[in-house]
């Protein structure tokens, strides 16, 4: 009797060690798609996104949510991010920060 109760404890620790990875990689996965996609609206439009690769995470992040609110959820989907209105909001928010950059830099210096 003792050998089972141990081997269910043991089947429950191993499912929660499953769900927990998978939760973890999914995680890991979107931060990925959406640096991809942060990168990519940065190589689009003139000047840098600042912050390097976190900033190019972010602006894929919130492109994603941007993107998706102004023209909903359209075109293929990885890791729960829609690719398509994700560039488009990416590439938005890119130019905003670009624009924004430009006026308060010139106004600096």
């Amino acid at each position: 009797m003792s050998v089972i109760i141990g081997l269910l404890i043991l089947a429950v620790i191993v499912i929660i060690i499953i769900l927990i990875t998978v939760n973890v990689l999914g995680v890991l996965f979107t931060l990925l798609v959406a640096g991809l996609i942060g990168w990519l609206a940065d190589t689009i439009i003139p000047g840098s996104i600042p912050y390097g690769w976190l900033g190019a995470i972010v602006a894929g992040l919130l492109g994603a949510w941007i993107g998706t609110a102004l023209f909903g959820h359209f075109g293929p989907s990885i890791a729960g991010i829609a690719i398509i209105p994700a560039i488009i909001g990416a590439i938005i928010l890119a130019f905003l920060i670009s624009l924004l950059t430009w006026v308060f830099g010139a106004r600096t210096t």
